[in-house]
């Protein structure tokens, strides 16, 4: 699978919104597929392999939720069964969108690689977990890493063990870890940054609200957007509030490909329609006076107006100095080459 292929891969992170409900996780993908988006992605893991049983929450899960308790309850909630994700991944198969989770322990990395995943997405977290990294890198598929919470030289030292250890390709996607993060906090040209110091392709992943910084981020050159959705931001949970709904990702979805759009591919040429219109309103090389075949043809003796036919006035210096190949009257466009220019 090429994961980038010519166009912007957008990723429906479903996550843990699906609230430990197998019945909401596959109507994740149903909503994700109508919306447009390329990948629907979860998280995937076995609460006791992944967390000590007294860490807090961090403070957007405490404000987000209401709910005061240890990470290892919230997670255990949250937690989705093996058998979950193999029904989640052939629902996806039959419906058409790619399956993808984030693995967040050995365990349920091996889990999901049997299951096909196309390529392994790591979260923000694992920047700088060495021996996790390697296990990754080892399984030889393309990688896509978040980020957030890191510093420049914390990502090239998880760059380089994933490819070191034999990681396919690495994705480097900047994001900001906060729900929802404020547009102060963005700071978008470090993924230009990431792009210029590894000279990989990178990505955006957005918890911000609204679509402007993902746009924004599609303008400047991420071949990769990450986006939270939800069923109902209302739903208990973390990461409700900081997704969008459904409507939302479906016009999400549009606004990114109508930037790529845009965007365009970088060649400078006109387009088909405008060359239509440049043909009556580009300036034409015309005579000022009557000219005679066979006289040396001086700037005084012609102008440049909008005109239907005649050299386009951009040949200008070769027409100065040229011999008039026949006769031609005030207003008539000079040929160039004994041909109209067209």
């Amino acid at each position: 699978m090429d994961l980038l292929d010519t166009k912007v891969l957008i990723i429906a992170e479903a996550g843990v919104n699906h609230n430990g409900r197998l019945d909401l996780a596959l109507k994740l993908c149903d909503e994700a597929k109508q919306a447009g988006a390329d990948v629907v992605k979860f998280q995937t893991w076995k609460t006791e392999l992944l967390i000590t049983k007294n860490v807090e929450q961090a403070e957007y899960q405490k404000d987000n939720t209401g709910v005061e308790e240890s990470q290892f309850d919230m997670l255990k909630k949250l937690e989705l069964s093996y058998d979950d994700f193999r029904k989640i991944k052939k629902h996806c198969d039959d419906i058409g969108i790619i399956f993808a989770s984030t693995a967040d322990e050995f365990e349920s990395l091996d889990f999901l690689v049997d299951l096909g995943i196309p390529f392994i997405k790591i979260g923000s977290g694992e920047v700088g977990n060495i021996p996790y990294l390697r296990y990754i890198g080892k399984k030889k598929k393309p990688v896509i890493l978040s980020t957030g919470m890191s510093t420049m030289d914390e990502v090239e030292l998880s760059y380089n063990t994933l490819l070191e250890a034999g990681a396919s390709k690495v994705i480097l996607l900047h994001c900001t870890t906060n729900y929802p993060c404020a547009l102060d906090n963005v700071n978008l040209k470090a993924m230009i940054s990431l792009k210029e110091k590894f000279g990989c392709e990178v990505g955006y992943s957005d918890h911000t609200e609204g679509t402007i910084v993902a746009i924004s981020a599609v303008a400047l050159g991420a071949k990769v957007i990450e986006k939270h959705f939800t069923l109902d931001k209302d739903m208990e949970g973390p990461d409700h509030k900081a997704s969008l709904t459904p409507l939302e990702l479906k016009e999400f979805v549009e606004a990114i490909r109508n930037t790529e759009k845009i965007m365009g591919n970088g060649d400078k040429i006109p387009t088909k329609e405008e060359k239509e219109i440049l043909s009556v309103v580009k300036k034409r090389i015309v005579a000022s006076q009557k000219i005679k075949k066979g006289e040396l043809i001086t700037e005084n003796m012609i102008s440049v107006k909008r005109n239907d036919k005649g050299a386009y006035a951009k040949y200008w210096n070769s027409i100065v100095g040229s011999v008039a190949e026949k006769d031609y009257d005030i207003d008539e466009g000079i040929e160039k080459n004994n041909k109209i220019d067209l």
